[in-house]
């Protein structure tokens, strides 16, 4: 078959509100993340130094901030953010909302 199909919501979250579709759409490089943030969501701070993985952020609903190496970000839906690999990248959350992450080398 040339195509997968995934629910995000049927995949057991990684963490709170944290759903990872990578294995779920046998994905090679790319990894894909559904985040239904609850009011006060906070991440951690980290980077994909290592990996060399940039990330796309893409607010769909609600509303959040995304600091990139110490700038803030804030964000609106239907905003999108590239982030490089080696950036530090921390979200948070104030209000219920929806993101989309997308990543690969």
């Amino acid at each position: 078959m040339s195509y997968d199909t995934a629910t995000y919501d049927e995949v057991e979250p990684r963490a709170p509100g944290m759903y990872f579709l990578r294995n779920e759409l046998d994905c090679e490089n790319l990894g894909f993340t559904v985040l239904d943030a609850t009011e006060g969501w906070d991440g951690m701070e980290h980077d994909h130094a290592e990996d060399g993985q940039e990330e796309v952020y893409l607010l769909v609903d609600g509303s959040g901030v995304l600091t990139v190496d110490g700038d803030e970000l804030q964000l609106d839906p239907g905003e999108a953010v590239r982030v490089d690999a080696d950036a530090s990248r921390h979200l948070s959350f104030d209000e219920e909302s929806t993101m989309v992450i997308a990543g690969a080398p």
